[in-house]
């Protein structure tokens, strides 16, 4: 097995990195291949191990099993049968929540250490000591990245039937079923609560209500809690005071974005892995040019895309080509205005009438899907779309959004419709 994992590795990993850390292990494969045991060769080299290479090497070697399995690591004195020290317990290597997202491959710098290495305490702390863990970054500063880090974490040493991953919109649906007791228990059953981008259910009194409830619960039961959202707690006014207050009496972090030595070192660990035949001045002018995790990790793979399905040769006038056919603006600057604009020219109707109380079948979708997009692409809170819309209920808003998103779930013309439209409002300025 050692033999075929190290071939497997020295894709991601250089001859010098293997000889340091891999080959001194001595590693073992049950007859059925659900255990894997790994022996270090003294106690100083599984200490340094743990801290440097654990996260790495068990994301690499879930990849190559292609299925979970038991790991169990031995220092000297630990074997069975070969001193007093005990034989370590098996834990379960699964990346549920994708193999990607671990805390190695989370790419970072001083700048952002203190968030990561919270994150891991937090994943291997049973006691939820830092209750609830709140990470604020904007968008492509891979806030959601370290949230799933800390799910896969759980899920080795923990069930995954006590770990609840999902988003403030998927939260949203849960406590929305059926009646509020039966809403509770589907979120307050679980061990773990991990919920990316919270701040939508800002302006929602009465799911907040919800969640503070549920909050209680996990909160007085020691049981953890990880939120991410876009920007600092306190500027969202939308949020009530009590939920607010009980956000930041947490640990809350913030993700700053990815400087230039942080996107060079994503970008050559990218191109080492999937063996892209970039230059150092290609790898330098794409970290220049695209500013954060998401529009990196979009023009790899179009350019991964490219060696796939054109040639494997990708030139420097190919190169050229696609960095020219690609937007680099990695958060487009969409607004309001520029979304509402957009839907009135594809309806055909004026904008005092989407801004206004005329409730014509053609005029009342397009401030409909005005408003659902509005949602979508600018994060505004029910309330804020309400005053943007000409000081609108925010139930009115709620109302439009939901109906759409039923009939983007419902009908195929629709959904491309949408996704249309996303295109021409960030290209609109």
């Amino acid at each position: 097995m050692k033999k075929a994992l190290r071939e497997h590795l020295a894709g991601s990993c250089t001859e010098h990195e293997l000889k340091r850390w891999f080959d001194p292990l001595d590693i073992e494969k049950s007859g059925d291949g659900r255990e894997v045991r790994v022996a270090f060769p003294h106690s100083y080299f599984a200490q340094w191990f743990a801290g440097r290479m654990q996260d790495r090497f068990e994301a690499e070697l879930h990849r190559f099993q292609g299925a979970p399995c038991d790991i169990s690591y031995v220092t000297p004195g630990s074997r069975r049968g070969s001193g007093p020290g005990p034989a370590p317990a098996p834990r379960k290597l699964c990346f549920p929540f994708d193999a990607q997202y671990s805390f190695e491959s989370f790419l970072t710098n001083s700048k952002n250490y203190f968030p990561l290495e919270t994150a891991r305490q937090v994943a291997r702390d049973g006691s939820a000591q830092f209750n609830p863990f709140v990470i604020c970054g904007k968008s492509g500063s891979g806030k959601s990245h370290l949230l799933k880090a800390i799910a896969n974490e759980m899920a080795k040493h923990h069930p995954l039937t006590e770990i609840l991953v999902t988003t403030g919109e998927g939260l949203r649906s849960i406590l929305s079923q059926g009646d509020a007791l039966t809403a509770r228990g589907l979120v307050s059953g679980h061990r773990f609560l991990l919920v990316d981008d919270i701040h939508w259910l800002a302006g929602d009194d009465r799911l907040q209500q919800e969640l503070l409830v549920v909050f209680n619960q996990f909160h007085d039961g020691h049981r953890q809690m990880v939120f991410t959202c876009q920007d600092r707690i306190g500027a969202y006014e939308d949020l009530i005071p009590t939920l607010r207050s009980r956000l930041e009496g947490g640990l809350v972090v913030s993700l700053k974005q990815p400087d230039m030595e942080v996107r060079v070192a994503l970008i050559q660990e990218r191109v080492r892995a999937k063996k892209l035949p970039l230059s150092k001045e290609q790898i330098l002018l794409l970290a220049q040019r695209f500013q954060n995790f998401r529009a990196l990790n979009g023009i790899l793979i179009k350019l991964l895309a490219f060696r796939e399905l054109v040639r494997k040769d990708i030139s420097a006038r190919d190169f050229e080509h696609i960095l020219s056919n690609t937007e680099e603006r990695d958060l487009p600057k969409v607004t309001a205005d520029s979304v509402i604009e957009t839907v009135c020219q594809h309806y055909q109707v004026k904008r005092k009438d989407v801004m206004g109380e005329d409730r014509r079948q053609g005029i009342a979708l397009a401030r409909q899907v005005a408003m659902f997009l509005c949602r979508e692409l600018l994060g505004l809170s029910y309330p804020a779309l309400g005053r943007t819309f000409g000081g609108k209920d925010h139930s009115t808003v709620i109302y439009s959004v939901k109906k759409i998103k039923e009939l983007q779930e419902d009908g195929k013309e629709m959904k491309q419709l949408l996704k249309d439209l996303k295109v021409r409002c960030r290209q609109a300025d």
